[in-house]
């Protein structure tokens, strides 16, 4: 899942959802949502969490492992 790899960065980064949120200006209630529901980020919200993250979008490709 996508949320997982966010995740697994945001925590490598010791940042918050909050935090995120505030870098982005995505509302807390719909990274929230990303990470509770499941909801798929738009391609514009993945580019400003990548942004935030100081990482490339391509650390959030599910097929990055296939080249």
């Amino acid at each position: 899942m996508l949320w997982e790899t966010v995740q697994n960065t945001l925590n490598k980064q010791s940042m918050s959802i909050y935090r995120l949120s505030k870098l982005t200006n995505i509302p807390n209630s719909t990274l929230l949502s990303y990470k509770n529901d499941g909801v798929e980020p738009t391609f514009n919200n993945m580019e400003k969490i990548a942004d935030a993250l100081n990482v490339s979008l391509d650390e959030f490709r599910s097929d990055k492992s296939n080249g």
